[in-house]
């Protein structure tokens, strides 16, 4: 019997996933066989049910037919294709969808530290506040808190803008972003002079915070450095706060407005000690930071005590923790409290007030305001007001100079006549535009708690304020102003809350279920109750 003749081999052309010229038998190889050779010859291979295969404008299927069947001749063209499946198009969306994310991620974080950089350069250079805010730092007494460089007023400015910023997502729960804003505040404090971030609690209050972040992510990987952390921690508050708190209590006519920080710091430090453990000194740590729990839970009886006096209930909570539940010293805090926020209101219609007279006297030419401090000085000897504002502008708020214009008499008159000649060319009245009544009560400034010397003598904590200014109704000069991220800014201005106790004034629930998680625990491992 006679053999059947070979198959006649044909020439297709492939182009696509894969280009080459294959040899096969038209009227044996099937489209499966085809795409399963073109898969193998693609780079690196692949699975054969990704190539999808054209020819004459029609999608080739699997079947029982062959490729003469199906139409194809010597010297035929095909296209090959290489499709995604379905898992792997999702992982690359995945993958894209969290590029995405990293880098909004990376930029938002880049707009808040350029955001609290630009803030802090404009104030301290003297820009003026043109819709904008006016910071300051103040102690706990409301006071200008003074420093030894501009660098350090900048740098301190920054880091505890940035600090609100990280509490606010910690407020809501965001403690990977607010880890991220938190190392930010700590890269600005790092700016300042070590000498004098050793006077206030700022920084180890944002080492807290930090710790804080890494238990609520879970993060054990971050022990060790949370241990680290805790102990510059402990140490910032005995500098700042001196031994056994002494130094801040006495600040704070003797109230335990302190106990809050120093059970989270206890809480904190007992987790590590368990993670790595040291079981015995967990149970210290947890044991201690349970019976300051127990003494900043509010009395019911204190509670309606207080409330029956008109106050409302969150305040009358606030009081309470802050005093050690001392009826008396809370009635104290509250009265304070009250006062301050009066005075503050009546702070800031006289800053108002002043800003808007400076706006008048218009802009140095280097776009700097009129120094008010230094104007103040010189009209006090008994020059008015406006020229020495004129010589002070045009000398770059340079006292001798502007000194020497005032008491030269060729000088002044030369400079009474400018000013005259300006007056007569202006054609439309420059009222100043009022606040609106409202906005009086947006004066917010945040704690910096600066504590030094001694219990007599030292200065209470710096605080930063954030006071929000009125559209100027003068036109604007010709200057251009620097860009400005504003919806970035208003955030950062947005956190900022004038308290200067609002770091103490903790709600301990998490720290309280924390607690009964790790005493828990211990108890499993010690084999007693705690």
């Amino acid at each position: 019997m006679d053999e059947a003749p070979a198959p006649a081999m044909a020439k297709l052309k492939v182009a696509g996933a894969w280009s080459g010229t294959l040899e096969v038998a038209l009227d044996a190889c099937t489209v499966q066989m085809l795409r399963a050779e073109v898969a193998h010859r693609s780079n690196g291979g692949c699975d054969p049910t990704r190539i999808n295969l054209i020819c004459g404008g029609k999608v080739l299927r699997d079947g029982d037919s062959t490729l003469l069947q199906l139409g194809l001749k010597n010297n035929g063209k095909v296209l090959a294709t290489l499709m995604a499946d379905a898992r792997n198009a999702m992982e690359v969306e995945q993958e894209a969808k969290k590029a995405k994310d990293q880098e909004d991620h990376a930029n938002k974080l880049t707009r808040i530290w350029e955001a609290a950089k630009s803030m802090a350069k404009r104030h301290s250079d003297g820009s003026f506040p043109l819709n904008d805010y006016n910071i300051e730092l103040e102690d706990q007494n409301g006071k200008k808190v003074m420093f030894g460089s501009e660098s350090d007023r900048r740098a301190l400015m920054m880091g505890l803008m940035l600090h609100a910023n990280a509490k606010g997502l910690l407020k809501k729960e965001n403690y990977k972003d607010a880890l991220d804003v938190l190392t930010m505040a700590e890269e600005a404090f790092s700016l300042c002079d070590e000498k004098f971030l050793q006077l206030i609690d700022n920084v180890p209050m944002l080492q807290l915070d930090m710790v804080w972040c890494y238990f609520m992510l879970k993060d054990i990987s971050c022990l060790t450095v949370a241990g680290t952390r805790l102990a510059r921690t402990r140490k910032g508050f005995e500098s700042s706060h001196g031994k056994d708190s002494n130094r801040f209590r006495a600040l704070q006519a003797g109230r335990q407005a302190d106990l809050a920080i120093y059970l989270k710091l206890e809480l904190l430090e007992g987790v590590v000690a368990y993670h790595n453990g040291d079981f015995e000194k967990a149970q210290e740590s947890i044991s201690s930071a349970q019976i300051k729990f127990n003494q900043l839970q509010v009395p019911d009886e204190a509670l309606s005590l207080l409330m029956s006096m008109g106050y409302k209930e969150r305040s009358a909570k606030r009081a309470l923790r802050l005093t050690g539940q001392d009826v008396q010293s809370a009635v104290g805090l509250l009265v304070e409290e009250r006062e301050k926020k009066t005075r503050r209101i009546e702070e800031n219609l006289q800053r108002r007030d002043e800003i808007m007279e400076q706006k008048r006297y218009g802009k140095t030419p280097n776009n700097k305001a009129v120094d008010m401090e230094k104007l103040k000085e010189l009209a006090s000897i008994g020059f008015e007001r406006y020229l020495v504002a004129e010589a002070l502008r045009i000398n770059e708020n340079d006292m001798e100079k502007a000194l020497d214009v005032l008491t030269d008499p060729e000088k002044n008159c030369a400079l009474q006549s400018t000013m005259e000649s300006k007056r007569k060319r202006s054609t439309q009245t420059t009222d100043v535009a009022l606040f609106p009544a409202a906005l009086l009560d947006q004066a917010v400034p945040t704690t910096s708690n600066l504590q030094q010397g001694g219990p007599s003598s030292a200065p209470p904590a710096p605080d930063l304020q954030q006071q929000q200014l009125v559209e100027n109704p003068l036109p604007p000069p010709p200057h251009v102003e620097e860009a400005r991220d504003a919806e970035m800014e208003d955030e950062l201005a947005n956190e900022l809350r004038g308290d200067a106790l609002a770091d103490y004034d903790i709600d301990v629930t998490k720290e309280g279920e924390a607690l009964s998680e790790y005493a828990t625990l211990l108890s499993s491992v010690l084999g007693h109750q705690l």
